[in-house]
């Protein structure tokens, strides 16, 4: 992809940062072992700051740290997780102190931390040290969390552009209108990329905002994904939440959905706002318990 960061880092422990406040980190890289990452509100090692170690203690685990001082918050056994010979990709999701490092490919975060005080990330660092020069490979910002088509960022969701009421092979039933499947989809509107229904009989789908149910004739089908509903509520979002778009302003959107007059009807979770919205009967109706769409 033309537009990735591509760049070198040496065996010396500084961090060089770039900004990235979209809640999500995609890269790929190549090191024998200790790829570190920081999550900071400047570009700076400053206080209040994470940082996430991949493949440290030579290639043996991986931890998270706040502020830079012991004891790790989170560590689990990554046995020769990087590779000095191949770029290795991964994944970081944070958003409301909850944080989520995975592997590419992999749906499920194999480290993670949630932090009582939410730190307002404003910028990425990367670095290697103790021994060990790296080549990374970061993505661009994606806080839609995919791309049209397949693969994609921060946890490898599939979206598949249609329209027309069509839904593509392996489409991702989510929800139920009177006996007839309904899917989960996201669709740009008003500057917003927006999760919502697909109810393939209607010839369209919808997205909730600005207090409509508002009907798009193109959009992009959530596909060939294993994922679970989880009883939630508020705006407390879990590591392994599915993004599923953003708000006009930038901020991460999830995937939920509620019952609501005998339908189980899809929408979108807005963290700041606390609530499930959903599109139904022509309204954007707001729900504070819901089911979020996780990996």
């Amino acid at each position: 992809m033309s537009n990735n960061i591509e760049f070198a880092t040496e065996d010396k422990l500084e961090y060089c940062f770039f900004p990235n406040a979209s809640g999500c980190l995609q890269f790929r890289v190549k090191a024998p072992h200790d790829a570190h990452i920081a999550l900071s509100p400047e570009a700076g090692e400053v206080d209040p700051m994470y940082e996430i170690f991949i493949g440290g203690w030579g290639n043996t685990k991986s931890i998270i740290r706040k502020n830079r001082t012991k004891p790790d918050v989170a560590e689990a056994p990554t046995p020769n997780i990087l590779s000095g010979d191949e770029f290795r990709g991964f994944w970081i999701r944070w958003n409301n102190g909850q944080i989520g490092v995975g592997r590419e490919g992999d749906f499920s975060p194999f480290l993670s931390w949630t932090d009582s005080e939410r730190v307002n990330i404003e910028y990425v660092g990367v670095c290697t040290g103790w021994g060990s020069s790296g080549n990374w490979i970061i993505q661009p910002a994606a806080p839609g969390g995919g791309s049209s088509g397949g693969g994609g960022a921060c946890g490898a969701q599939c979206w598949v552009a249609s329209s027309g009421g069509a839904v593509p092979p392996s489409g991702f039933a989510g929800g139920e209108d009177n006996g007839e499947s309904v899917y989960v989809v996201r669709a740009n509107y008003n500057g917003a990329l927006i999760p919502g229904k697909l109810v393939p009989s209607h010839g369209q789908a919808y997205v909730p905002w600005g207090g409509a149910e508002n009907p798009v004739q193109e959009y992009e089908v959530l596909c060939d994904f294993p994922g679970q509903w989880l009883a939630n509520s508020g705006g407390n979002i879990p590591a392994n939440a599915v993004p599923g778009g953003q708000s006009e302003d930038g901020e991460p959107l999830y995937i939920g959905r509620t019952v609501h007059d005998g339908c189980l009807t899809i929408g979108k979770i807005q963290p700041s706002h606390g609530v499930l919205y959903i599109p139904y009967g022509g309204q954007e109706l707001s729900f504070s318990d819901y089911e979020i769409l996780c990996s």
